[in-house]
């Protein structure tokens, strides 16, 4: 198999795997590093490198999906609660090995557009999530719950004009899953 073709097998079985369907087997702290290292040589617009990476492993990541869920509860208005979200928030912590909060730290002298930033930040995830699959780890880019809030910038202590990416969630996982595309390639493309 050449590059092309070892590449492309990776890109096309990446999957969303949601931490309910993980199993709790530790993921070595290694193997995150490297998934890390993957992420660090996404592109970015001059070397600005706005990937910023918060890793919980264990208990840690048990501990911040709990805080998670209770950020949620404090900061929602009573009748705007939804106790089914915040189970779900919290039933993320039961199976998962690790969980890396994703930044996107805005190049303090603004040298570039932020949708620059927002991207750089992005394909650094992508690296993070084609890693994982190449080594068999389960990975789920979650954007849901409290992720993308002021209460969340605040939580981890960001810069008004930082943003969270997001979540990944990483562990292992019992189950097969199929990929699909629902709109064909050829209706997203126009040659000219």
């Amino acid at each position: 198999m050449n590059d092309f073709e070892i590449l492309s097998e990776v890109i096309k079985k990446r999957r969303t795997v949601k931490p309910a369907k993980m199993n709790g087997k530790s993921v070595p702290d290694e193997q995150v590093k490297q998934l890390l290292e993957l992420a660090d040589w996404a592109p970015t617009h001059k070397h600005t490198e706005p990937w910023r990476f918060i890793v919980y492993a264990g208990q840690k990541a048990k501990e911040f999906v709990s805080q998670h869920a209770e950020l949620y509860r404090k900061s929602v208005p009573e009748d705007k609660f939804n106790n089914d979200k915040y189970e779900k928030i919290l039933g993320n912590g039961n199976n998962l090995s690790h969980l890396i909060v994703c930044i996107m730290k805005r190049d303090e002298q603004k040298r570039v557009p932020e949708i620059e930033e927002i991207s750089a930040a992005a394909a650094a995830i992508q690296n993070i999530l084609l890693g994982a699959t190449s080594l068999g780890i389960a990975n789920f880019w979650s954007t849901g719950g409290m992720t993308h809030t002021d209460a969340m910038k605040e939580f981890l202590g960001l810069k008004f004009d930082d943003n969270v990416m997001g979540l990944i969630y990483l562990g292992y996982t019992d189950s097969e899953y199929e990929g699909k595309r629902v709109i064909p390639l050829e209706e997203k493309i126009t040659w000219k």
